[in-house]
């Protein structure tokens, strides 16, 4: 399995808009691609304004075989959705390993 992270910065008022919104537009989105295994959303209760991505994927092969066009046609749906543009301040991908015993 193969872990992507996305962190963005969100006003905290508008966060649980764009939360929603995420869900329902790239969430759902990913969703019909093979390989996706789930999403979760990570709120720093120290900086409310972080919200933080965790993407599964069976294989890093499958994540990264969805076109590009496909990913821009999704964020820009979800930009107009939200009404502006959210860049991502950090990302970063793991492999999970299963522990040995």
């Amino acid at each position: 399995m193969v872990i992507e992270l996305l962190k963005f910065k969100v006003a905290s008022n508008l966060r649980e808009n764009y939360i929603q919104k995420d869900a329902q537009i790239w969430t759902t989105a990913l969703a019909q691609y093979p390989g996706f295994l789930g999403k979760e959303v990570w709120i720093n209760p120290n900086d409310l304004t972080e919200v933080i991505l965790i993407i599964r994927w069976a294989t890093r092969e499958q994540w990264k075989a969805i076109p590009q066009k496909d990913l821009q046609a999704i964020e820009d749906k979800f930009v107009q959705a939200v009404g502006e543009s959210y860049p991502i301040v950090e990302s970063a991908e793991f492999q999970v390993r299963k522990s040995p015993h």
